[in-house]
């Protein structure tokens, strides 16, 4: 739904709550989703996308400007795919050189009662452990932290 959400957005359609509703899956949920990912990528490869306001009602009433937007969507995607990983009990391995571009993403989320909500995205930033390691505590588990996701967490019954 946020990729579909997210190229209609860059195209001036995000405000409309259909374009942020999930679509029926078919029998291939993988092809589905590969098919989203194009969309959003093809979208988000516009060379006028710099100057394109985008409509994102779930985040803000009014628009956002356009490279805030895929920012906003590029952290999404890189603590989702943490948050999937512990779930699952594996490591999440992204480069290095990805997880520096969503640090001051990570860090420029605002804070707020916004992020107490029930169901918030995101939650109170938590202040990063720096652990043992004498060079901190490395680059996911601070972009972890400004999100207010603990590096630590496990899943229930994983402990």
């Amino acid at each position: 739904a946020q990729h579909h959400g997210f190229a209609a957005a860059s195209r001036g359609g995000g405000a409309a709550a259909a374009a942020w509703r999930t679509p029926d899956l078919g029998d291939d949920p993988a092809a589905a989703y590969r098919t989203a990912a194009t969309a959003v990528l093809d979208a988000f490869a516009d060379p006028g996308l710099p100057g394109r306001p985008f409509a994102l009602p779930e985040i803000s009433a009014r628009p956002v400007p356009a490279l805030r937007a895929v920012g906003f969507h590029f952290i999404d995607y890189v603590v989702h795919a943490w948050d999937v990983a512990a779930t699952l009990g594996l490591p999440v391995r992204l480069p290095e050189r990805v997880l520096r571009e969503a640090l001051p993403i990570a860090r420029a989320v605002p804070e707020g009662d916004v992020r107490r909500a029930p169901g918030a995205a995101f939650r109170p930033a938590l202040r990063p452990d720096t652990g043992t390691r004498p060079d901190g505590p490395g680059t996911m588990p601070l972009i972890l932290a400004a999100l207010g996701r603990s590096p630590d967490w496990t899943p229930p019954g994983k402990r």
